[in-house]
């Protein structure tokens, strides 16, 4: 039996990268998902989003794994359009046990010198999307009474400073604060509320030119180039970890293994976050 059988997994940014992992894993472990994306590209973004292929893709490797999934596409930032993707999952499945609020965008600039545009598109997605997507599925969740598990996304950069990300870094910390006033909140109901916080992860947002220029200060600069500079975030003598080693710790809150852990901070950081660290060899 796995470890999540007979659970259904709400899951956003569900296209590609975490979220599809997130998707994968709890169905290789009995959940059925709803899968949201906005399958789109984000103006202030200067990588390329998700597409509508990138969900269907998703879709397939779920339901190749002999789980259900109904997949929705809408932005987090639409709380209407976010509680229409919980209906139709509802339709078919009846209930929501699991949230995975993942959805996430990441631009670089430092603080003073962003835009209005560049810093409101990325606390709307970061930390307001989070919350309508909480605010999306507990109605059903606390109408059950069931109780259930929601896992946050935040980030290193949610117990930390990290130059030239002053909005994704007021916006993961406020996911943090998000879940400690919900996992208060929810214990009655026997809902727990816990966040997870990556390091660089193998996925688009991380693998793209705009990420290796920040890193090296080179246009154009490559994978390779950037390397060095990416292992430097981490104690652990890698540049990120893979997708599935978030997927684990995802599956590991959203389970009976973690029926009391509620209000933490799960840190996947390779040990990013000491504050120090033994130098890399180059």
């Amino acid at each position: 039996m796995g470890r999540v059988e007979g659970k259904v997994a709400f899951i956003t940014g569900a296209a590609r990268g975490q979220g599809r992992s997130h998707a994968l894993r709890l169905a290789q472990e009995g959940a059925d998902i709803i899968a949201v994306d906005v399958c789109k590209d984000v103006d202030t973004v200067g990588y390329a989003g998700a597409t509508e292929a990138d969900l269907a893709e998703t879709v397939k490797q779920v339901e190749e794994l002999d789980r259900r999934i109904v997949a929705h596409q809408a932005d987090v930032r639409d709380l209407s359009a976010m509680q229409a993707a919980v209906d139709e999952g509802l339709s078919q499945f009846g209930h929501i046990d699991i949230v995975c609020a993942n959805a996430g965008i990441a631009t670089f600039a430092p603080g003073h010198e962003m835009s209005d545009e560049v810093w409101q598109t990325t606390i709307d997605v970061n930390l307001t999307g989070v919350w309508k997507t909480i605010k999306a599925a507990l109605p059903a969740m606390l109408e059950r009474g069931q109780g259930g598990s929601i896992i946050l996304t935040s980030s290193t950069a949610g117990v930390t400073g990290i130059a030239n990300i002053a909005h994704y870094a007021a916006a993961k910390h406020g996911v943090v604060g998000l879940m400690r006033v919900f996992a208060i909140e929810l214990a009655p109901h026997m809902i727990r509320v816990n966040t997870v916080h990556p390091t660089s992860v193998a996925t688009p947002m991380v693998q793209n030119p705009t990420t290796y220029e920040l890193f090296t200060g080179m246009p154009n600069a490559t994978e390779e180039q950037a390397m060095p500079a990416l292992k430097g975030l981490n104690a652990l003598p890698i540049p990120w970890v893979e997708a599935v080693d978030i997927s684990n710790a995802v599956l590991f809150l959203a389970s009976d293994e973690a029926r009391y852990i509620t209000g933490t901070t799960m840190l996947v950081d390779a040990g990013g976050t000491l504050p120090y660290k033994t130098p890399h060899e180059v």
